[in-house]
């Protein structure tokens, strides 16, 4: 049975690159590294860095995407970070929720959102999506 996410892998084509953006840039810790990957971590989140010659940075069409939890209190500054940084922005916030979406070096998207599933269904139950059920 299956009880969490015990990790996501990513496929970089650049490792210092990708290294430094979340060690660095999203202030991930960084546990390990070696020829073709990196282990860093951020609260409950095991990421893997994976060297991959065949990967390219553009991002893909579909709405796939890893979102990570924000803070409120700190939430504008991040995005003042991540802009100062020059990431690229994908998507405008159109949920409940402040959300910021930009991508990392290899056009990985990603979502940076405060809130949680709570909060969402909550602002779904006064707005649903069209076709929406709710299962209690």
């Amino acid at each position: 049975m299956l009880n969490g996410l015990n990790h996501l892998t990513l496929a970089v084509s650049d490792l210092f690159r990708s290294v430094n953006f979340y060690q660095i840039t999203l202030g991930m810790r960084l546990h390990a590294r070696w020829d073709s990957g990196a282990y860093l971590s951020t609260g409950g989140l095991w990421l893997c860095l994976s060297l991959d010659p065949n990967r390219t940075n553009a991002p893909g069409a579909d709405y796939t995407h890893y979102a990570f939890t924000a803070e409120a209190s700190s939430f504008a500054d991040f995005v003042s970070t991540m802009r100062a940084a020059g990431v690229d922005e994908w998507k405008d916030n159109r949920s409940e929720g402040a959300s910021f979406y930009f991508l990392d070096p290899d056009g990985h998207k990603l979502e940076a959102h405060v809130g949680d599933l709570a909060s969402r269904l909550s602002a779904c139950r006064d707005q649903p999506y069209a076709g929406m059920q709710f299962f209690d």
